[in-house]
Parts: C-alpha cells; sequence; structure tokens
C-alpha cells in the first residue's frame, strides 16, 4: 500500500480527494496531521508552476512522497480570469458569493456560447528536492446566469457542466465521475500503481 501527504489544509478538498481514493490501496494524511509548517508564496504563473512550488515546499520538510496540487476556475471570456487567483479573486477575504456577483455581473447579457470556462487541476508529487510526477484534469464548461445547488464548494455552484446537465454544486457524488480533480487524481493513483 503506498502512502502519501496531502499538503493541503483545504477541508473540502480534503474530503473530495478521499472520496476519489476511496477504492484505491492508498494511506492518505494531510497537513492536518503534522505539525504546522509554514505555507510558501503562491507565485507561479499557471497552476503547474504552483502545484510543484508548493510540493517542493512542503516534501523539503516532509520525509516520504508529498502531493500538492492547484486548481481554479478559468474563463475564456475573462482571459482565463480568475485563473491561479481563484481563491483570492477579488481579496483573500472575498466570500464566493461576492466573487460569483463579480463574475456574472462582468459577463451579464453574454449568451452561453460566449460563457465558456474549465476547471484545472493541477498535480505535482515531490519526494525531497525532485519532483516525481505531474499531472493536470480539466473538466470543460460555461458559466451559469445564476448561481444554483449546494452540494459543491467555491465556485461549483455557477459551473454548469454539459456532460451531467446541471452545475458541479447540483450534481453530489456524480461530480466526482467528470471533475477537474478526479481526472488528475486518476493520472497519479495509476502512477502510484506503477511505482516499485
Amino acid at each position: 500500500m503506498r502512502g502519501f501527504v496531502l499538503a493541503t489544509t483545504n477541508r473540502d478538498k480534503v474530503r473530495e480527494v478521499r472520496f476519489l481514493l476511496r477504492d484505491q490501496p492508498v494511506t492518505l494524511r494531510t497537513l492536518a496531521d503534522l505539525p504546522p509548517l509554514a505555507e510558501p508564496d503562491e507565485t507561479g504563473d499557471t497552476f503547474e508552476a504552483n502545484a510543484r512550488l508548493k510540493a517542493l515546499h512542503y516534501a523539503a520538510a516532509i520525509p516520504g512522497l508529498v502531493v500538492s496540487e492547484d486548481s481554479g476556475l478559468e474563463v475564456d471570456a475573462l482571459q482565463g480570469a480568475p485563473g491561479v487567483r481563484s481563491a483570492r479573486y477579488l481579496s483573500p477575504s472575498a466570500t464566493y458569493p461576492e466573487r460569483f456577483a463579480a463574475i456574472l455581473t462582468q459577463l451579464r447579457g453574454r449568451p452561453d456560447g460566449e460563457r465558456t470556462a474549465r476547471f484545472v487541476c493541477a498535480v505535482a508529487v515531490a519526494e525531497g528536492a525532485r519532483v516525481m510526477f505531474e499531472a493536470r484534469g480539466t473538466i470543460e464548461g460555461r458559466i451559469a446566469h445564476r448561481p444554483s445547488g449546494d452540494a459543491g464548494f467555491g465556485y461549483d455552484p455557477i459551473f454548469f457542466s454539459p456532460e451531467l446537465g446541471c452545475t458541479l454544486a447540483e450534481a453530489g457524488d456524480a461530480k466526482a465521475t467528470v471533475s477537474h480533480r478526479r481526472r488528475a487524481f486518476a493520472a497519479l493513483t495509476r502512477w502510484l500503481g506503477d511505482l516499485k
């Protein structure tokens, strides 16, 4: 059985990753299971750069495999915003309803074809000073005209998935069948399975 530390304190992400890995022969610890560590500054200009930066930062202090992810929402009509600043969009203290309102205001009057967007999840695995593995998962969709659903987190209430026919916040457990995080972590579990 493979084990790794998931380098996050975000309880929603931890819950989702645990659900995604529930049938896999892996053991998962998080930063909450370890003595407090300083957080790195997320200075990368891509999801991949931030995932790599965080993985290497924590791997320098934690023995064994450390998995980090960086994820967020890209809206085409907003030139990819909020992008890598998804968790800090508007300001670090802004609420998600405030962020929804800002995005919906900027897209007001635009038809569905001009509301295209995607969620991106970049995963990096590091051990010591070396990045061992990287993967990227995406889900394509569009920004809904209003928030709907309460089963998700983050931007899920305004992200409509054509695959599911609803927002990710309305999808419940079905979100795990198509999500960006599922696709990135599926690649990770295949890699872990190949380790000798």
